[in-house]
């Protein structure tokens, strides 16, 4: 089982940087110094606005260095998860690229600055709900749909990459399959109970084929809890 989501206090307003000098301190204090060098990705996160992607009631809590609870089993991913996860996915200008378990979106729009095709998948209307709406504000060229995540996107497919933004102790051979022969698949590996690691899946000629990044912990999706897939 997860650990209980923590519970946050944020300092009083007036003692919060503007939204601006957040954002610049999040990625000089959080992002630089553990080893994110893909300029594009470090200057989406200084422009695009953290806090409008989440709801009202949390948006205070935007630039913390943590994940951030968005429902009993859903959280934001801690900006360091977020901006490593897209540079070990590498995206080349003119890929097309699923987003499984998009959240409020804030990810999406960070790949979608690097010049790519973005397809958003969640399947919580809540949540989608709020990634519409900042979508709309900040990354309107994303598609933003509705569905099963352990499903993946059949209909847009194929994809040079997915990215399954939680952990995940398998993951569906259906979503596997979706990729291009020369498409990779990123997400955090935690088997339950256990540590999780960054992975990187890539469709090989003669089948899947994964490589272990780095060391990273974050909540497991629920719908990718179960084993009987294609799981490491």
């Amino acid at each position: 089982m997860d650990n209980a989501a923590p519970v946050y206090s944020a300092a009083p307003k007036e003692f919060q940087p503007p939204p601006t000098d957040a954002r610049a301190l999040m990625v000089d204090g959080q992002i630089r110094p553990n080893r994110v060098t893909d300029p594009r990705i470090l200057a989406a996160m200084r422009h695009l606005p953290r806090e409008h992607f989440l709801p009202e009631h949390l948006a205070e809590f935007a630039y913390i260095d943590d994940d951030i609870p968005l429902s009993d089993d859903r959280v934001m991913l801690k900006p360091l998860i977020t901006a490593r996860l897209l540079q070990l996915a590498a995206p080349v200008a003119g890929e097309r690229c699923l987003v499984i378990g998009a959240g409020t979106g804030y990810g999406a729009a960070i790949l979608a600055s690097c010049d790519v095709s973005v397809v958003a998948l969640e399947e919580d209307d809540t949540l989608r709900a709020v990634a519409r709406t900042a979508l709309g504000r900040h990354a309107s060229a994303v598609n933003l749909v509705s569905g099963k995540l352990e499903a993946g996107c059949p209909e847009h497919a194929p994809w040079n990459l997915i990215l399954i933004e939680g952990a995940v102790a398998s993951i569906p051979e259906a979503v596997v399959s979706q990729l291009r022969k020369d498409g990779r698949l990123v997400t955090v590996l935690r088997p339950e109970g256990g540590p999780g690691k960054a992975v990187v899946v890539e469709q090989g000629t003669s089948g899947p084929v994964w490589v272990e990044s780095f060391d990273c912990m974050t909540r497991l999706l629920p719908q990718f809890r179960a084993v009987p897939a294609f799981s490491f």
